[in-house]
């Protein structure tokens, strides 16, 4: 029995989509990963709680399957906040995120990049008396 609900769940990882756009921050990356710890010895697992294993999978394959976007169909697709829901997307998409050379104004860099080689070029003063 254990070897079906193995195979369940490796059917619903395939048919999650992974979003490469969130990188450490994917659903499904996640899901792959506590299936394949879940299932460590593949369909010779023995399962401890039965009901709890099949509870879960039924859970995530009415969330993969849209049943409550269905059941519960949204007026507006946008929030309180006038998002839409592929500018939401882009935003934690991650490629927004600037490094802290790109967050840097072009003064601060020039100020940085002169100060430094003004101190390795200047010859050091003498000891005032």
């Amino acid at each position: 029995m254990s070897a079906t609900r193995y195979r369940r769940f490796l059917k619903l990882c395939e048919e999650w989509p992974r979003d490469e756009t969130r990188k450490g921050r994917d659903f499904g990356t996640a899901l792959r990963q506590r299936v394949a710890a879940a299932f460590r010895e593949g369909e010779n697992t023995q399962i401890s709680d039965t009901e709890k294993c099949d509870q879960m999978y039924e859970s995530l394959a009415r969330i993969n399957s849209n049943v409550y976007k269905q059941r519960f169909p949204r007026v507006k697709e946008t929030s309180f906040t006038g998002v839409t829901p592929d500018e939401c997307n882009v935003l934690l998409s991650g490629s927004l995120h600037q490094t802290d050379d790109e967050k840097k104004g072009l003064w601060k860099k020039l100020t940085e990049r002169f100060s430094t080689k003004s101190t390795e070029e200047a010859p050091e003063k003498p000891p005032e008396k």
